[in-house]
């Protein structure tokens, strides 16, 4: 069977219309370089087209790599005519005559033939040593075929004679061997994870194949689609305001037009104040929203606790409940991570952790192991709810969630903590200006990063790999944790001795937002030293922000002048006051 090849003139096809490939009971005609119309040049003639004509001048190599990429595309929206027409008038070849013959092949479901072909292929291909996976990924779809047809005999001598000699994946081999047992389509394709005889599968298992061949033989699925994707991510990097969901090219560029360079507008980003609030009566001190982005929870001066739901549609809030009766001051808050209870502790001179049930508003417990305690610090990343907490005087306790001490740390003096999602190891910044990573399993400890001042506060990443550290007189720095390594320091915000909490945030957190000693929220891209937005409105230090996990475009930001301020893009709407 031979392949239309690099040459103008009348087109040569995959075999002629009369032939038909064997297959698993089924039968299929199949044209030039795999799939494409078996129709001859005088209907192209007969369409409008007067001759192909031969190129003007040889192609170059990356021009003939641009026909490919389209012909492919062509032939992928069905446009296969055009395609061939494409490839006849360019004096170019779609793929390799011995490939678009293998193609054809399998996509028709004759796989003793497409096996023959693997023996052309072979000194074709960069790693020959894969032709044993490829023999073996067509005998698994020709013995799945067998079964659901209900040729059970072949189907078995398929397993014992051609897959078991192989050698190959012999744990495969095993399950597949199983599916001889299933009763009916369903059961199989459920089992083995697959879609049954038909183009889909062989679609899919074309996909896997290609990948052991070059692409100057077969070009890889989409590939035009994948450049384009690519193009478009790298513009999307290097936007400092991009705040929208990554799509991939199997998923489609949605809105995206591939006719402008990729350029978000100012407006998309966090900075209209959409909301004031005023429900709490002194300074507010700390403000963290729900893993789920539902709910937001503010911690007050005045020793209260607000709950508020949140609209993500609008990106506003509303009150859920006020808990109170706190004996100090709320100064530093978290969330277990499935959003059921808040934990709070207070300034220096608190020796309470208070453990409340969002939904009913009830106290779950109170923990406080010594009144001379300091439990000014604490985190909840478990999932079963256990947690870390501490203070300056010395006290490191792993709790869990009724507040019962597990284990405590001796003599450590902590200013922040986070607990890391395997439930066992701690991350604290402590006094000698270091995070030290502290493991409860084994009581081992060792130091992450030390800097030159005082770490007031620290937030880390949903990767953890990145820490986030507010540093008294020097800002807000960014540290790789894992290779220990400072990446940026951020420029512009003021940073002195208070204890100003800083956060990651928007699509996939690449970006920084902190307040400020000025009375200003600062926002940076991850890779930007000087900050993309400033935003103004509170009139006096702006102690935490908090970025919604679930809406890219909503941030909150809490001041000593006791205002909630939250901060949503430019919608157009009247009540977006401008900042």
């Amino acid at each position: 069977m031979e392949a239309s090849g690099g040459h103008t003139g009348p087109m040569v096809h995959n075999g002629d219309a009369s032939s038909r490939l064997e297959s698993n009971g089924t039968s299929d005609e199949r044209a030039t370089n795999g799939d494409a119309s078996t129709e001859s040049d005088e209907e192209f003639l007969g369409n409008g087209f007067s001759d192909f004509a031969s190129p003007k001048k040889e192609l170059s190599k990356s021009d003939q790599d641009v026909v490919r990429l389209i012909g492919q595309h062509l032939r992928g929206l069905g446009f296969s005519r055009s395609a061939d027409l494409l490839m006849s008038e360019s004096g170019c070849r779609l793929e390799h005559p011995s490939a678009a013959k293998f193609r054809s092949h399998v996509m028709s479901g004759d796989y003793r033939k497409a096996d023959q072909d693997l023996e052309e292929l072979r000194s074709l291909m960069d790693c020959p040593q894969s032709l044993q996976k490829m023999k073996f990924l067509l005998l698994e779809q020709r013995y799945l075929e067998l079964v659901e047809d209900g040729r059970e005999i072949d189907a078995l001598q398929c397993l014992t004679k051609e897959l078991t000699p192989l050698k190959f994946n012999t744990e495969r081999v095993h399950a597949l061997s199983g599916f001889l047992m299933c009763t009916s389509k369903d059961e199989l394709r459920c089992k083995a994870g697959w879609a049954g005889v038909g183009p889909d599968s062989r679609n899919k298992l074309m996909e896997q194949l290609q990948g052991f061949l070059p692409p100057s033989v077969m070009l890889p699925p989409r590939r035009l689609l994948t450049l384009l994707g690519q193009a478009v991510e790298l513009q999307k990097k290097r936007c400092p305001y991009h705040n929208s969901p990554t799509y991939t090219a199997e998923e489609g560029f949605h809105n995206i037009s591939l006719l402008y360079d990729h350029v978000c507008n100012k407006n998309q980003f966090p900075s209209k104040i959409k909301q004031v609030l005023t429900d709490h009566v002194d300074e507010v001190w700390f403000c963290k929203f729900s893993p789920d982005g539902s709910k937001l929870a503010t911690g007050s001066k005045d020793a209260t606790i607000i709950i508020w739901d949140v609209n993500k549609e609008t990106g506003e809030l509303r009150h859920r409940r006020t808990l109170e009766r706190h004996s100090f001051q709320v100064s530093f808050l978290c969330w277990t991570p499935d959003g059921r209870y808040i934990l709070a502790c207070g300034p220096e001179d608190s020796s309470e952790v208070w453990i409340w049930n969002v939904e009913s508003g009830e106290t779950r417990t109170k923990m406080s192991q010594s009144a001379d305690d300091s439990l000014t610090s604490i985190s909840c990343n478990s999932p079963n709810g256990n947690f870390v907490t501490g203070g300056m005087r010395g006290q490191f306790y792993h709790c869990d969630i009724d507040g019962n001490v597990l284990d405590t740390w001796e003599g450590v003096r902590v200013q922040g903590l986070y607990m890391k999602k395997d439930g066992k190891t701690a991350i604290a910044s402590d006094t000698h200006s270091r995070l030290r990573e502290y493991n409860f399993e084994d009581l081992s400890s060792h130091d992450l990063i030390k800097e030159d001042h005082a770490i007031m506060s620290f937030s880390v990443d949903s990767n953890e790999r990145l820490a986030l550290l507010s540093v008294a007189q020097q800002g807000v720095h960014l540290w790789d944790i894992k290779d220990k390594i400072l990446v940026r320091k951020f420029q512009g915000v003021r940073q002195g001795f208070y204890t100003i909490h800083s956060c990651f945030g928007g699509v996939d957190e690449k970006f920084v937002a902190s307040g400020s000693e000025d009375n200003n929220v600062y926002i940076w891209h991850i890779k930007e030293e000087m900050p993309i937005a400033v935003l103004q409105g509170h009139t006096r230090t702006v102690n935490c922000v908090a970025w919604n996990p679930a809406v890219p475009t909503m941030l909150v930001s809490v001041s000593d002048d006791s205002f909630i301020r939250v901060w949503g893009a430019d919608d157009g709407s009247q009540n977006s006051t401008e900042v």
